[in-house]
């Protein structure tokens, strides 16, 4: 694996975290909602490869619960375990906040990802019909869970 070092994400990081997001999402952010995210609940990380961000996620933390709203690694940087590292970092720090458990949401056609997911031991939860939008329609949303503590 590539050497990396993993950061809180700065303020100052939101317009690099959308250029990455824009390389692979067909449906990005906006600059102003990464912005948005820079508050109390939020914990975001950056994961940099030789001082340049190679990925990211936001996460948020609300009544013992942790959200990861967006995790992304740039198209350059894909395949490499940077995807992992930062999902389990993630996890590690909802574990520190003792949130009781994670909760994430993905697009139904992103079987790379669920894989990922299901392989930190996320399972699905619920599913929202139509959620996410797409050229041809509307694609569903599959939440995901990950219990981490008895509440």
């Amino acid at each position: 694996m590539i050497p990396w070092t993993i950061r809180p994400a700065e303020l100052a990081d939101a317009a690099d975290m959308l250029l990455i997001e824009q390389q692979v999402a067909s449906y990005p952010w906006t600059l102003s909602l990464y912005q948005s995210c820079f508050s109390e609940r939020y914990f975001n990380f950056v994961i940099e490869v030789e001082g340049i961000i190679a990925g990211f996620y936001i996460g948020e933390f609300v009544a013992q619960e942790a959200s990861l709203f967006n995790i992304v690694v740039s198209a350059n940087q894909q395949g490499q375990g940077l995807g992992r590292v930062l999902l389990e970092h993630f996890i590690a720090q909802a574990d520190a906040k003792l949130a009781l458990e994670c909760w994430l949401e993905v697009r139904a056609s992103n079987s790379s990802a669920i894989a990922l997911y299901q392989s930190a031991g996320f399972h699905q939860t619920g599913l929202r019909r139509n959620y996410y939008p797409t050229p041809s329609g509307n694609e569903d949303a599959i939440l995901m869970g990950l219990p981490l503590r008895m509440g």
